[in-house]
């Protein structure tokens, strides 16, 4: 089947279809119209400065209950990545730290480990009836490279002896991240537990004491 769309105004992606070389973001609450979420500043206003951030030189926080802090470098920090599908994280890790299972609803991940020894894996989605979700993982030191594909529940754990340290790639100006745990136990208001105790197969006291847990942001 052709779909002839010469006549057609259709609103798609700037990632997609670029009209112009960048598209600076620009936080404007009274802006209208929206592209990806992010209005563009008028090019002839834009500087150096709205393509640039420092700072990724610097560890995170990881006196925290995971031993892991994300520094993520997207469009909300970083106005010049506006529609050009792209943004950064670095991941600091004390030892025995977790990035905990999460997923990035809009973006694919590429890690690169830059110090110490991460136990990285993924989980793929549902498979067919009676069979269960594989799960795919790879003990990874420093230069090693790993592939998280997008939306799959994916985490890191730091196995070394010492701290650890990666940076990930992300195929989204804004990927999104869902924290599992903190989602599903920590949400606001709070998931009737006889959604949860059935779901997980556990009573409902279970439930209710994981739902009093408090569930760290490391992000």
């Amino acid at each position: 089947m052709i779909i002839v769309l010469k006549h057609l105004h259709l609103a798609l992606p700037p990632t997609l279809v670029p009209c112009r070389i960048f598209c600076v973001a620009v936080n404007d609450s009274k802006a209208t119209v929206f592209v990806n979420g992010k209005i563009c500043k008028d090019p002839k206003l834009v500087t150096a400065d709205d393509f640039f951030r420092p700072g990724l030189n610097k560890p995170g926080n990881t006196s925290n209950q995971l031993g892991s802090a994300v520094t993520a470098v997207n469009v909300n920090n970083l106005p010049g990545l506006n529609t050009l599908g792209i943004s950064l994280a670095r991941i600091d890790f004390a030892r025995r730290g977790l990035n905990p299972p999460h997923t990035h609803p809009r973006g694919t991940e590429v890690l690169v480990v830059l110090k110490g020894r991460l136990y990285v894996g993924f989980v793929l989605s549902n498979p067919g009836p009676n069979m269960k979700n594989k799960l795919l993982t790879k003990i990874l030191n420093p230069g090693d490279v790993f592939v998280f594909p997008q939306g799959l529940i994916h985490f890191q754990l730091n196995v070394g002896k010492t701290n650890a340290i990666a940076f990930a790639g992300l195929s989204s100006q804004n990927p999104g991240v869902i924290t599992i745990a903190n989602a599903v136990f920590g949400s606001d208001p709070p998931i009737n537990d006889d959604v949860l105790s059935k779901a997980f197969q556990v009573d409902k006291k279970m439930v209710d004491h994981l739902q009093d847990q408090f569930w760290w942001d490391n992000n």
